[in-house]
């Protein structure tokens, strides 16, 4: 069994592959100061370790990549795979400096473009929205990051004295008759507008209607609202790291 794990800022999200097939999958909020042992007895309560074979690590938060690191020696047998520099991924990396990008955004881009083709776009819902794209020649070129939905509305709550935070759903109408109504509209219809605009100049820089696939936590809810998006993934980042897993073999 192969244990892909997506360590995220705000969440961490992990599945259980058998071959090719997610057998079982998770979402747990990420700690910063988890320690090895931790994480040993955190993940031992999720998943029979002494079935894992081998780890696909994705970390945006550098402080856990020790951690997880000793986790998977005292607590299995697995060999450790962390997407980063080095790593073959199938697709060439026309960054910059490729050391930046997330790999979280590799293995986005790198699952879009198996499943669904190229030219493609990726919008991923998590703390930042990331909008990730992969040309028609199969090479990652780069994207948009822009700040994410639960991180903007934290910061009005935090800025407007008389606003309180609300759950995140569809409002019945576009115009809010309740405070809460018009903070659940501005969050759905806003963030779906923008994801619509950013979309429609990546595809006109592009030159060519390059399809769009959405993933992350909350892409449920604005996928329905914005035009461009044409399909969700919520698994997209767990099967890029097997793909990149397998190509690793």
């Amino acid at each position: 069994m192969l244990l892909a794990i997506d360590v995220g800022n705000t969440s961490t999200v992990f599945g259980l592959f058998d071959g090719v097939e997610l057998a079982d999958h998770w979402r747990i909020a990420t700690e910063r100061q988890k320690s090895g042992d931790e994480l040993g007895a955190l993940y031992r309560s999720f998943v029979d370790l002494s079935e894992v074979r081998g780890i696909a690590l994705a970390s945006t938060v550098p402080q856990l990549i020790r951690s997880y690191g000793e986790f998977a020696e005292r607590y299995t047998s697995a060999e450790v795979l962390e997407v980063g520099p080095g790593v073959k991924t199938g697709i060439p990396i026309r960054y910059d400096d490729p050391r930046e990008v997330g790999p979280d955004r590799i293995a986005n881009a790198v699952a879009a473009a198996e499943r669904y083709g190229a030219p493609c776009i990726v919008v991923d819902f998590g703390t930042s929205t990331n909008f990730d794209v992969v040309s028609a020649e199969r090479e990652y070129v780069g994207g948009v990051l822009a700040p994410g939905i639960e991180i903007s509305m934290d910061a009005l709550f935090a800025r407007a004295a008389r606003l309180r935070k609300i759950d995140f759903v569809q409002p019945e109408t576009v115009i809010g008759k309740t405070t809460v109504a018009a903070l659940q509209s501005g969050v759905v219809f806003g963030f779906a507008g923008q994801v619509d605009g950013i979309v429609d100049h990546i595809r006109e820089e592009l030159g060519t209607e390059a399809g769009t696939v959405a993933t992350g936590g909350l892409a449920d809810l604005i996928a329905p609202h914005a035009r461009t998006i044409e399909r969700v993934d919520p698994f997209l980042t767990l099967e890029g790291l097997r793909l990149v897993w397998d190509r690793n073999r």
